[in-house]
């Protein structure tokens, strides 16, 4: 049944927390507003208020308070109470992997790739990225090796012979980046794996991406890699004319050690304009801004991009501090908004994203949205776990499909958008919420018989979904 009211029930506690929230806001930002009542306008300021998450108008009723010393003093503290409900702290230690991101073991080697090259200096990877012909393997010797102005190719790869770049074994061989562009990827059909970069740079706005994939850089292929401390490690766009089509992110583990201090976009996966990628069994965490807007994102495809599917991703906004300050969302269909000049049909004024997928994904710790559409068309959001997230968001005019989503946070639509949802559930309904914070599967019932969802074959895991329509990313 459409979506036609906010939020779908998902627990009185959070429903209170939800009241006491609005009535915060209400009494601290609205009360001026109130000779508004019964006006148009009056109405519309309701309605952006009642279609906001607690998170959303816990932060809003925080930048009324300031500057009002007397208020903050007295109302900051329960404000603060409220929040430790609304976004409960994750657990101490690390947090699992679940089998996402990096793996020990190579994947299976791609085909044909025919002839091998060993390489063991920086200069000689560089020597060998311009020369290397289809079917050309690019073997890096176990090693350190600092680079200061950006990797570049110098040949297509092909279908049939693409051309790889990689180490033998994962957790072997490391780059040093210093440079704003790390491996600028504008050729078709290459390959990137096993390997280990890191951003090393004073200051972060000058590490911006591992990966630049532009213009003619097509049917990439980047996986089973360990990305950390850049602020975009995989940033995607088009080049005069050209457009970065049909790539694959997957296996790789895409983290940062400490926050970004910058004003530059923070983004894990920074897709604009480039169609029909594949993005699957990452395990994204870690990405928090500390300048500018201070929003952050994990996974995002916007600019006038279509068709990208985003599966079996583990994504963690952050492991601890989830309350610490800027916003944090997990994943997004359509991103924050796009330059009109860098979008792909020239004005994004249709869509930001059309036609994408969501799906059989992990995310938690987010103090905004675990997955957000926004300005997207078609898009569908299904078999979805969010933990201690915000929950789901569609706004700006979007369209969407919510289907088999398993949330903690509820759903939340604006700005007119069309939403579909069915068969959502609560979280807790089906999980212990303690555990899953930790990424524990303590099950509360049994896997739910009954058609599976069309198009999704297979869970988080990679399990047949065949016989089961139980919500969420993973089966009991």
């Amino acid at each position: 049944m459409a979506l036609s009211s906010y939020p779908p029930p998902y627990g009185r506690r959070r429903v209170k927390l939800f009241a006491l929230a609005l009535g915060l806001l209400l009494l601290l930002a609205l009360a001026p507003l109130a000779w508004l009542a019964g006006t148009e306008r009056g109405r519309a300021v309701w309605e952006q208020a009642t279609s906001r998450s607690p998170n959303e108008l816990i932060r809003y009723t925080e930048r009324r308070l300031q500057g009002h010393p007397r208020l903050e003093r007295w109302l900051l503290p329960p404000l603060h109470a409220l929040r430790s409900r609304v976004e409960p702290e994750p657990p101490a230690g690390p947090l699992p992997d679940l089998g996402k991101g990096q793996r020990p073991d190579s994947l299976p080697l791609p085909a044909g790739l025919s002839t091998r090259w060993a390489v063991d200096t920086p200069q000689a990877i560089r020597d060998a990225l311009l020369r290397a012909t289809p079917g050309t393997q690019i073997v890096v010797a176990p090693g350190l090796y600092p680079f200061d102005t950006p990797l570049r190719l110098g040949q297509d790869g092909r279908a049939d012979a693409p051309i790889a770049l990689r180490a033998e074994r994962p957790g072997t061989v490391w780059f040093a980046f210093t440079q704003v562009d790390g491996i600028r990827v504008d050729r078709p059909h290459w390959v990137f794996e096993n390997l280990d970069i890191r951003g090393t740079c004073a200051r972060h706005g000058d590490c911006e991406h591992a990966f630049h994939v532009i213009g003619r850089g097509a049917r990439v292929s980047i996986r089973n890699n360990r990305l950390s401390d850049f602020n975009a490690p995989i940033k995607v766009n088009g080049q005069d004319g050209d457009w970065p089509d049909a790539g694959e992110l997957a296996w790789n583990t895409l983290s940062n050690t400490t926050p970004r201090d910058t004003a530059q976009p923070v983004v894990m996966l920074d897709l604009v304009g480039a169609h029909r990628w594949r993005v699957h069994d990452n395990h994204v965490a870690n990405f928090v801004k500390t300048q500018g807007n201070r929003v952050a994102y994990g996974l995002f495809a916007k600019g006038a991009s279509e068709d990208i599917r985003i599966e079996r991703n583990l994504v963690i906004c952050t492991p601890q501090g989830i309350s610490q300050p800027g916003e944090r969302v997990g994943i997004s269909v359509g991103g924050g908004g796009t330059d009109p000049q860098v979008c792909r049909d020239g004005t994004c004024r249709s869509f930001e994203h059309r036609g994408g997928l969501a799906a059989n994904n992990v995310v938690a710790h987010c103090n905004d949205a675990g997955v957000d559409v926004n300005r997207g068309v078609d898009v569908r959001v299904a078999h979805n776990t969010l933990i201690n997230t915000a929950g789901i968001t569609v706004r700006a005019g979007s369209s969407a499909r919510l289907q088999a989503n398993l949330v903690d946070g509820g759903s939340w639509r604006r700005d007119r958008s069309v939403v579909d949802e069915r068969d959502a559930a609560p979280l807790a309904r089906w999980l212990d919420p303690a555990a899953a914070r930790a990424l524990q599967w303590q099950w509360r019932q049994a896997a739910l018989d009954g058609s599976a969802t069309t198009g999704i074959s297979s869970d988080f895991n990679g399990q047949s979904r065949a016989g089961h329509s139980t919500p969420g990313a993973l089966l009991p």
